[in-house]
């Protein structure tokens, strides 16, 4: 591979002079004119700036931005209190009274006398810094936290004495994709840590080589214990858990983000090594619990919907396991053993059912839910004869409720007040066919009265990857949205796992055209519907969901009048050289093997951006992402602005003090939805209401 570069000048305008970087890779000759905004120079600086600027200034310049601001501040003032999670006589709780940038962790003891554990508020004059994780410890008595500056993967993880409030002086550092895990003495954590960036780039040299320490309570980090590593398999990643009877340490070994593991596990209760239960990486392997040495597994193995098995790790051969729950035309969405029976949550096209099972794998009941949505949970634990679940939809906000194995039935724990009425307001499911001729479920969101009369504004959010799927989720701006007379519009694309394991490999590696159809499918058919037009639809998805978006506009640019990628990645070529990126490449592949370079090239936005008119064109991103980094967007907006034949705005929107969205205080969350709205309103030529209700 070799590789030639120019420098480039400095420009004072905010437009980036191209340069004449050319890569032959696999023997195909490649340009990459924007190479140099890879790179955090003083070029790289002022041309940001300027985008910023420039960007900004044309957002302001929206009549009656403030009306939507005002609109979505006003539906988003209401207080939010999460599903409680319990260690040993403590309650803990989430509670955001409306517009706090964080919401604050509360503790309740067996009197009932609630109090602040944590208030992340406090932690940044900003809301910047953001609680990313917390792990109690079993006897209720210690919380561990870890926090995010402006958003990056890059967790610190301190501690805090429940009970005094208290801070103690252990901090762990250089850890990310990982919580603190307690062990069954309450003495200590395990983690999962990463050595520290020797490239001196801490948001975007490359992250290998993941550690699992053992850190004991008052005792400095690099004290820490070594428990395993992997040196010889450094794209390895160490899930960590302990049973819930502490008698083992359990390691979910992930490669990438493939949705496939490994499983070890080592004994707590005895000097022994890690053993290596599951070592083939033939599919997903989800612990769930154990009795004795018996451990029971959610696997989709010959089962691509997901199913429950029990294996004896005393005689733990293939032929040996057993299958307690079989697989269904459902597929499982998550599991947990509560009152010794095993409760689990399926996706029925998209929404959400729960079912309850003996631990034999026999159907007790299907639990009555409060309507068509989404199941979050369910939350409990293996000795309670209770559990919580979290039910919303795209018209109504998250409410938690308490199921009683003692009466069989649920009872409404916790229900927001809210500033409108979700009656006033239609989500309705529908299906169409996509290029071949699979049928694709697709959720629609409006205000009631709608006409179909072909002229709706419309936005069109989907990811479509990496298994995930896209269930219905209450956001007050949305509703803001649908004030507005918009339609909000989700389909469930193919490389999600809303049908499973199956649909989610129709959408990956060589498959990754299928996603992008199946997007184009669903506007062609809120068009052929009468929903709306091309002049009145818009385009908007994030980070896998921003790839689509490059698609969109190097591909079917002229099916919208607005398309919005953010945090995406869209260079395809590079992606595994950054960061995490690496570990993507189970889900895109990686140019770097020539058998999956061609259709790589074939879709990458990036290298497919001609000379020809586009849509409007939001490019969307943040200079702390260090998951997604930000060189994808610049590097898009700049061939993008360069190749614009046409009249329509190509800006960027790259936000200061932020990272992948992750822990973005509530003010900067307003502020985006706001822009995005009133852009998609700009380039729909409509005017913003004044006032909007």
């Amino acid at each position: 591979m070799g590789c030639q570069t120019q420098t480039v000048k400095e420009d004072s305008s905010s437009v980036a002079l191209a340069g004449n970087t050319v890569e032959t890779i696999h023997g195909v000759e490649v340009a990459d004119p924007y190479r140099f905004l890879e790179v955090e120079s003083k070029e790289t600086k002022k041309w940001v700036k300027a985008q910023q600027l420039s960007g900004q200034e044309y957002l302001s310049g929206i009549k009656n931005k403030s009306a939507v601001v005002e609109r979505i501040t006003q539906l988003w003032n209401y207080e939010k209190v999460s599903a409680p999670f319990e260690h040993g006589d403590n309650t803990f709780f989430y509670r955001n009274d409306g517009l706090q940038a964080q919401s604050v962790l509360f503790v309740k003891n067996e009197q009932g006398t609630e109090k602040v554990v944590l208030d992340p508020n406090t932690l940044s004059t900003d809301g910047t810094v953001a609680l990313s994780s917390v792990s109690v410890s079993g006897d209720g008595k210690t919380l561990a936290y870890g926090t995010s500056n402006s958003g990056s993967d890059w967790q610190q993880w301190q501690f805090v004495d429940v009970e005094t409030g208290a801070k103690l002086k252990d901090e762990l550092k250089w850890i990310k994709f990982s919580s603190a895990v307690w062990d069954h003495n309450n003495e200590g954590v395990f983690y999962a840590r990463y050595d520290a960036p020797a490239g001196g780039n801490l948001l975007a040299d490359v992250n290998f080589n993941q550690k699992v320490y053992y850190h004991k309570i008052g005792t400095e980090q690099s004290q820490d214990v070594l428990v395993y590593e992997r040196p010889q398999n450094k794209d390895w990643g160490f899930g960590i858990g302990v049973s819930e009877k502490g008698d083992y340490l359990l390691l979910s070994i992930s490669q990438g983000t493939d949705s496939r593991n490994r499983f070890f596990y080592k004994s707590l209760e005895q000097d022994s090594d890690v053993v290596e239960l599951i070592i083939d990486l033939e599919a997903e392997y989800l612990f769930l619990g154990n009795d004795k040495s018996v451990f029971y597994f959610k696997t989709d193995l010959d089962a691509p919907n997901g199913r429950v098995i029990a294996v004896d790790v005393n005689n733990s051969d293939k032929q040996n396991w057993k299958t307690i729950i079989p697989e269904s035309k459902d597929p499982i969405s998550s599991i947990a053993i509560v009152n010794d029976h095993l409760v689990v949550s399926y996706l029925h096209d998209v929404l959400g059912k729960l079912s309850i099972f003996s631990m034999n794998g026999d159907l007790r009941q299907d639990v009555a839910l409060p309507g068509k949505g989404k199941v979050a949970g369910p939350y409990g634990k293996r000795s309670k004869d209770y559990f919580y679940y979290v039910f919303n939809s795209y018209i109504q906000p998250k409410t938690t409720y308490k199921f009683d194995f003692k009466t069989g039935e649920s009872s409404l724990f916790v229900e927001p007040k809210i500033s409108f009425n979700p009656d006033d307001y239609v989500s309705e499911q529908v299906f169409y066919k996509s290029k071949d001729g699979t049928r694709v479920p697709m959720m629609l969101s409006y205000k009631k009265g709608l006409k179909k009369d072909g002229a709706n504004p419309t936005l069109l959010y989907a990811y479509g990857g990496f298994a995930i799927s896209l269930t219905p989720k209450f956001s007050p701006a949305n509703i803001a949205w649908m004030d507005l007379g918009g339609i909000y519009a989700v389909p469930n694309l193919r490389g999600g796992a809303e049908y499973g394991e199956s649909w989610h490999q129709a959408g990956m590696l060589d498959k990754k055209q299928n996603v992008f159809d199946d997007y184009y499918a669903a506007a062609e058919y809120l068009i052929s519907e009468n929903y709306t037009n091309t002049s009145k639809l818009g385009a908007y998805g994030r980070s896998n969901g921003g790839l689509l978006m490059g698609a969109v506009l190097t591909q079917r640019p002229e099916l919208f009048a607005a398309v919005l990628p953010a945090v995406g990645v869209l260079d395809m070529l590079r992606f595994h050289k950054f960061t995490i990126g690496w570990a993507w490449a189970s889900e895109y592949g990686s140019a770097d093997v020539a058998e999956q370079f061609p259709a790589l090239l074939a879709y990458s936005p990036y290298h497919n951006v001609t000379a020809r008119e586009y849509p409007a064109t939001m490019v969307m991103t943040a200079d702390h992402d260090d998951r997604v980094v930000p060189l994808h967007s610049f590097k898009f907006g700049a061939m993008m602005q360069e190749k614009q034949q046409g009249e329509e705005p190509i800006i960027m929107r790259i936000e200061s003090k932020a990272g992948h969205g992750a822990g973005k205080p509530t003010s900067m969350k307003i502020d985006e939805f706001a822009d995005i709205y009133t852009f998609l309103f700009e380039s729909f030529g409509l005017a913003i209401p004044a006032k909007i209700n």
